[in-house]
């Protein structure tokens, strides 16, 4: 008979409603080589150049370089090379990028005051994630995520990174508690899945009816995730121009977090001979959902009055984020091993916990981290423009805060910052460096030619892991333990534009390609097995992966 549990996580409700951990949080940092069809087409090397809506988020001052009003609207598609469609994720999408519009004034002979909308997508989430391996034995150690929960739970404590297994009588099932002296409170450690693998394989009161706790071995696994959605971004910017040789802008950014996640994890469970047993199955249906609101200043000026070369420099305020996080999370068991309770009639092939079924939701906020730029600018004749830009964002500084159920005397809760996610953050994540490199040419002037390099360093410490160990509420709320290390990002672009009195037409084409390490969870736990082994490992094998996207980009823009 094929026997089937599925679960999903009870609703914490001894903790505070908290924050998610670094992997999660990464989500919200960076941002796509995303725009108009010239500003994509150049690489994005524009902030020195200016006069392109798309610098009101990256140097607000090119705003100001605009002589007369116009109005943008750009649309495409991102295909990404080398998955298979996922829960109806196509590898083909539509996407609605950008529209925005510049009124310029001219308030003197030579001076300006710009005002500028734009709406752009700075994050397209679609993206379909596959990996699958087989654990490689270490001597007699294989692996498991059944194995790493059972792992934690022989810690004991969650200041060793882990938590003490005990009943609880109100929800029939086990719990992790911070310490056998503490059951008035879980672990943090103690996240969803180890309540789900605990309950569904690791205790066994069939075979072992007194209630002893075991794990299981993992030949292989499988994974499969589709992410959506986006970030929208809404600036606000107000500009100028003097003398035309300095020129600033200030852009207030409000931004749009719509953030979906879906995705199935399978690992295939072997006996003491190494004889399949079945599969264990995690499915985790996540959201993120929110806004951010920052601000942006930008200088350009020409320190040759005689000459068309322009400096560029920008700084940027950490996006301020209020996010909504929840998560659907199931297991199914097909093995014979685990918890059976008959909750359906006995000639029923499903046996299940559908009465437990939950979503957990939760707020927090996020706080990115600041941006520097530096760019140049040059142009020669009405012939070519040449632009390189520079960008360093420190990456490990973003902080997590959550809410500590007290209220200030307005009535709003107060936040205090997670130290331990923090302290994690600056450990996994590290300063990232963006390159661009942008050329346009003029062979009429009817008709530009572009061409753009755009560079970015990887974001992770060659040694990151997502630790689901850590004595802090962001572990606690994880559904998933997976995670990626992206390496260095590569964006080659190039574009061609067409003008006619006002109306200009533009396209663009981009390649983008990173390379990573999936793991299925964290590699480095050790821990001694109350059977009398000791130094047990659980080390999970990594899949090598590589997200490669093709984007195709229109822009229609009519100069008034």
């Amino acid at each position: 008979m094929k026997r089937i549990i599925s679960m999903a996580a009870l609703a914490m409700v001894l903790l505070p409603a908290t924050a998610q951990d670094t992997y999660e949080n990464a989500n919200m940092l960076g941002y796509d080589l995303n725009g108009t069809a010239r500003y994509v087409g150049m690489g994005g090397a524009l902030e020195a150049l200016g006069a392109d809506i798309s610098t009101i988020g990256t140097n607000p001052a090119g705003i100001g370089l605009f002589h007369h009003s116009i109005v943008n609207l750009s649309v495409g598609g991102v295909n990404q090379q080398g998955v298979n469609k996922f829960d109806n994720l196509s590898k083909t999408n539509l996407s609605f990028d950008q529209a925005g519009f510049v009124w310029a004034d001219i308030t003197g002979d030579d001076t300006y005051i710009n005002f500028s909308f734009n709406y752009h997508k700075s994050r397209n989430f679609d993206r379909i994630l596959q990996a699958n391996n087989r654990f490689i034995r270490h001597g007699r150690d294989g692996a498991s995520l059944s194995k790493l929960a059972f792992a934690k739970s022989t810690k004991h404590s969650d200041t060793n990174g882990g938590y003490d297994l005990g009943f609880n009588t109100s929800s029939k099932t086990w719990m992790g508690y911070r310490n056998p002296q503490e059951y008035n409170q879980y672990g943090y450690p103690f996240t969803q899945w180890d309540y789900l693998y605990t309950n569904a394989f690791n205790v066994d009161d069939v075979n072992n009816p007194e209630g002893d706790f075991l794990y299981g071995e993992a030949k292989d696994y499988y994974f499969d995730e589709a992410n959506r959605g986006w970030i929208a971004d809404f600036d606000f910017n107000l500009s100028g121009n003097v003398n035309d040789r300095f020129f600033w802008g200030l852009t207030v950014g409000v931004h749009n977090v719509n953030y979906k996640s879906y995705s199935i994890y399978d690992e295939m469970m072997i006996n003491a001979n190494d004889d399949e047993i079945g599969t264990i199955q995690l499915e985790d249906d996540h959201r993120i959902e929110g806004n951010g609101v920052d601000v942006k200043l930008g200088f350009i000026f020409r320190p040759i009055e005689q000459s068309p070369f322009r400096i560029g420099l920008s700084v940027a305020t950490p996006t301020w984020y209020s996010l909504k996080s929840s998560n659907y999370t199931r297991i199914f068991n097909y093995t014979y091993t685990g918890i059976y309770k008959n909750l359906l009639p006995d000639d029923l092939d499903y046996w299940g916990y559908d009465d437990m079924l939950s979503q957990d939701e939760f707020k927090y906020k996020y706080f990115t981290p600041w941006k520097f730029g530096f760019s140049l600018g040059h142009t020669v004749s009405n012939f070519l423009a040449l632009g390189a830009s520079y960008e360093f964002s420190d990456y490990g500084s973003a902080s997590t805060r959550t809410y500590d159920g007290t209220f200030d005397y307005n009535g709003s809760e107060n936040t205090v910052q997670d130290t331990r996610m923090t302290y994690n953050t600056e450990n996994t994540l590290k300063g990232v460096h963006l390159l661009k490199f942008g050329a346009e040419l003029r062979p009429d002037p009817a008709l530009a030619v572009r061409l753009g390099y755009n560079y970015q360093t990887a974001a992770y410490n060659s040694n990151a892991y997502r630790d689901t160990q850590i004595d802090s509420p962001c572990v606690y709320f994880s559904s998933t333990p997976d995670y990626v290390n992206w390496d260095d990002t590569h964006r080659i672009t190039s574009g061609i534009g067409f003008k006619y009195e006002g109306l200009s037409l533009d396209l663009a084409y981009q390649f983008s390609t990173t390379k990573g390490k999936f793991y299925p969870f964290q590699p480095n736990v050790v821990f001694d097995d109350p059977m009398g082994d000791t130094g047990v490992t659980n080390i999970s094998t990594p899949s090598s992966t590589n997200f490669k996207r093709h984007q195709l980009l229109f822009t229609i823009g009519y100069t008034f």
